[in-house]
């Protein structure tokens, strides 16, 4: 396997190449609690060492031709075909992602690779009009460093989603991934691109704490910080960021809604929820949190939910399971304490409710109330909470009333009604007749409110707009004549 074998990275980060950090930490499979392998962890000063190299590579990687940092990505990206199994593998075991997901995530990063690609190559800026008889452009440059801080609910993508365009534009990157989750969220995608051609010292992958997450924020040679995870933690990093007048573009939670009207294919409504409420355990910003239901509906479509939500099991991902374990006990603790509390508010239990060691059974909460803690708390878990609404207004003061403006989801009958019902709605995503949870690399993504500042990822205007800065520049053919 080559550049993909674990003694490649084990006890390891990659700054410049694999070596030793200031630390060794355990990764263990949240599905066995087995160690399955070591990882190095930085402080501040091997993060500083870190930006640093970065810094000092990032201007031959910006010189060199667009088309040539494209070819690194495409390189990359037949590599992870040939390879992908092995990064499905990690996700698996390391993330409790089932085989399906784990699949379907090694796709993401290839189209991401893919998509960054056609980035490199992109138009960079303008030609303007001007008062003056010469040459006047905007065009865009690369920001320098950019410091990526990701999850462990996806690793792989939430990272490459920041990490291969910003290269593909000519910027050095600094990861920090969840230590959790930093091989397949990190230290596998280091070992690609250096596979694929990457020069040195541009790429570094530095897993760490909170000590190695504050030096790259606050580190003056990176001016912008790309942030996915959770929105406490994004209010800090953006008021951290603020003060130091860097960008942070900032990805976060997301309690979403799922609006099921009364001319609805019931039984297909029902499919669509539990997908969006139960894959990868309900642990993805997108997860459908909230089910709002025209009370018409409302009883065929509970019993059909909580009876998919039965039919579901939660194991270990190599057994063949559909839905895994959530990543730790704090999280699960957290997951059935919302349970437990919603149900003592007066939600009826329907299904679920309950877990093994680290395995939470699909769970779907009926007669739910707008003020339930489950409700108005995004969960991060396998937890479908069903409230029932009489008419349009109240489902959009229902869906509204959240914080959180990440993804909505309409199912109906009519599509085009369902879209002029959308347009009510505060969201950064709208599905019409789909669930919440999608992802595309071609299209912008963010939230707005409490889930982020915006369309900061996907897309070629996003992420050019999010990894460079505009320089206006103007040309002329001698030097004008002046009073003084």
């Amino acid at each position: 396997m080559g550049f993909f074998a674990q003694d490649t990275w084990n006890g390891r980060g990659y700054v410049g190449g694999w070596v030793r950090l200031d630390e060794q930490a355990e990764v263990r499979s949240p599905s066995t609690g087995e160690v399955i392998a070591e990882i190095g962890m930085a402080g501040a000063q091997s993060m500083a060492e870190a930006i640093e190299r970065a810094d000092a590579a990032q201007r031959d990687w910006a010189a060199r031709p667009a088309e040539e940092r494209a070819a690194v990505m495409r390189r990359a990206s037949v590599l992870l075909e040939e390879h992908g199994g092995i990064l499905a593998d990690w996700l698996g075991r390391e993330a409790g992602s089932a085989q399906g997901k784990a699949a379907f995530e090694a796709g993401l990063v290839a189209s991401e690779l893919n998509h960054a690609a056609g980035t490199a190559l992109m138009p960079i800026g303008q030609l303007l009009t001007s008062s003056s008889p010469r040459l006047s452009m905007a065009r865009r440059r690369p920001v320098g460093v950019v410091g990526v801080i990701s999850p462990f609910n996806f690793p792989a993508i939430l990272a490459a989603r920041s990490v291969m365009p910003a290269l593909a534009l000519g910027n050095a990157v600094v990861l920090k991934p969840d230590p959790r989750t930093s091989i397949s969220g990190g230290l596998f995608l280091a070992a690609l691109l250096e596979a694929a051609g990457l020069p040195e010292g541009v790429l570094a992958v530095v897993p760490g704490g909170v000590e190695a997450g504050t030096a790259l924020i606050d580190h003056p040679a990176v001016p912008v910080i790309s942030f996915t995870g959770s929105t406490p933690a994004g209010r800090a990093i953006g008021e951290r960021a603020g003060r130091q007048l860097k960008r942070a573009h900032l990805e976060l939670g997301g309690n979403n809604a799922l609006v099921v009207l009364p001319d609805v294919d019931i039984a297909a409504a029902a499919s669509a929820g539990a997908w969006g409420s139960f894959l990868h355990q309900g642990q993805i910003c997108m997860t459908t949190g909230r089910h709002i239901v025209h009370t018409d509906i409302y009883d065929e479509y509970v019993t059909l939910l909580a009876e998919k939500a039965s039919a579901l099991r939660a194991a270990d991902p190599a057994t063949g399971a559909p839905l895994g374990p959530i990543i730790d006990a704090n999280q699960r603790d957290r997951v059935h304490g919302l349970v437990t509390a919603t149900v003592d508010a007066g939600a009826t239990l329907l299904a679920g409710g309950e877990y093994t060691d680290l395995f939470y059974q699909p769970t779907v909460l009926g007669n739910v109330q707008a003020d339930h803690p489950g409700f108005v708390t995004e969960i991060f878990g396998p937890v479908a909470p069903v409230l029932r609404f009489d008419d349009l207004d109240e489902a959009a003061d229902i869906v509204n009333a959240s914080e959180f403006g990440l993804s909505v989801g309409v199912l109906s009958g009519d599509a085009f009604a369902a879209y002029e019902f959308g347009n009510r709605l505060n969201t950064g995503i709208l599905h019409i007749n789909d669930q919440t949870v999608d992802d595309e690399s071609q299209a912008p993504f963010g939230g707005v409110g409490a889930s982020g500042t915006g369309a900061r990822f996907g897309g070629h205007e996003a992420n050019i707009e999010a990894f460079t800065e505009t320089q206006w520049v103007t040309v002329q053919s001698k030097i004008p004549a002046y009073p003084f």
